[in-house]
This record gives C-alpha cells, sequence and structure tokens, in this order.
C-alpha cells in the first residue's frame, strides 16, 4: 500500500534490492568494521551514520541530475574517480604500514569515523550513477508524485542501511572481543583491510 501511495511501483522489491546492495562488499562496509574494531560500538555507529550521511548525499544529488553533468563530462567524471581511488588507497597504504603502538588509522573520536566513512561514501563516483540509473526501475510513471516520492526511497534507504550498519557493528564487535586477547590476529585483519581498500581504489581508478 506505501509503495502504490507514494508512486513506488514494487515497495517490496524495492527493498530487497537494498538490502543485496548493502550486502555487497564494498568501501563502505569495510569502513562499518574497520572502525568498530578500532572504536567499539561508538565508532561502528558513528561509521553507519557516516554512511547514510554520504548515500543521502549522493541520493539527491542524483536526482537533481548531477549524475548526467558526470557522465556527459568526461574530464570531471575522472577526475572525481581519481580522488575517491587516491583517498581510498591513502587509507589502505597507512594501514598496511602502520606498526604496533602506532596511532590508530581512524580517528577514537566518533567525529572522525563519521566524516572519514561519509568521504568514502561520497568520493566513489559510481554510486551516484547507481542512484541515477537504479531510481526508474521503482518509480510508477503513473503515480509518481515527484518529492514525495524519492523521499519515501530516501528514508527507506536510511533506515535501512542504519539497521544493517547496526547488525554488522554488533557482529564486528561480539568478534573483536574475543580476539582482542590475540593481537597477531587484529593486526592480520588491519593489514587485510588495508590491502583491500588498495584494492577498492585500484578498480576504481582503472574501472572506465
Amino acid at each position: 500500500m506505501l509503495g502504490s501511495l507514494a508512486g513506488i511501483a514494487d515497495y517490496g522489491a524495492f527493498v530487497l534490492a537494498i538490502v543485496v546492495f548493502l550486502a555487497i562488499p564494498g568501501p563502505g562496509n569495510l569502513a562499518l568494521v574497520t572502525s568498530t574494531g578500532k572504536g567499539g560500538m561508538r565508532g561502528g555507529l558513528a561509521a553507519t551514520l557516516g554512511v547514510i550521511a554520504g548515500d543521502q548525499l549522493l541520493m539527491w544529488a542524483a536526482v537533481a541530475g548531477v549524475a548526467a553533468v558526470l557522465t556527459t563530462s568526461p574530464v570531471l567524471f575522472e577526475a572525481v574517480q581519481w580522488a575517491g581511488a587516491a583517498y581510498l588507497a591513502w587509507l589502505g597504504a597507512k594501514m598496511l604500514l602502520a606498526k604496533p603502538g602506532d596511532a590508530p588509522i581512524l580517528n577514537m573520536r566518533a567525529g572522525q569515523y563519521f566524516r572519514q566513512a561519509m568521504l568514502i561514501t561520497l568520493l566513489n563516483p559510481k554510486a551516484i550513477v547507481f542512484y541515477m540509473a537504479f531510481f526508474p526501475l521503482f518509480v510508477d510513471p503513473v503515480q509518481h508524485q515527484g518529492l514525495l516520492t524519492f523521499g519515501v526511497m530516501a528514508v527507506t534507504i536510511a533506515a535501512l542501511t542504519f539497521l544493517y550498519g547496526l547488525g554488522a557493528t554488533l557482529l564486528t564487535y561480539f568478534l573483536a572481543e574475543r580476539l582482542r586477547a590475540r593481537p597477531w590476529v587484529k593486526s592480520l585483519l588491519e593489514k587485510t583491510a588495508g590491502a583491500l581498500l588498495i584494492g577498492f581504489g585500484a578498480k576504481l581508478a582503472l574501472s572506465r
């Protein structure tokens, strides 16, 4: 009923698609796991809010047509693409080169987790293109209600992302408590996360 009233063609399918999208491994998921490992529940929840903020900015930018500008301007798109790749690679390199006793890659203050997670989300130019291509699939051209339709979509995405982030944070925190007594495991996981970040950055830079 909600989907029909809001101008969403199939609300159930829309929700399922978002859940699948959230579960796909990527920089956002890595930011949640790393933030929880470094800052506990507070860090993980702050990172979750950062991902939500980044997603909302990208979504409304897509609605406003910014994606069209990026896709029709190769120079601008490539500049954003390289900026995102460089940021991910920079974070990954810091994690790989970190030594025992070094300051955390992500600051222990929740504000730092929020900003870094938001930046990781914003500096993924493919996300805005995804939103531009994703929304039309679920918009009912007959019952579409403009901003109300996109507003319901935005709230749904934010709510699902929060629930997913909360679950990922709880799971990571539960496991982290049991690994705390094994420093070598923590170091290995951090190096792996760093390598994955560099990999995400390289994939982003090389994809055209």
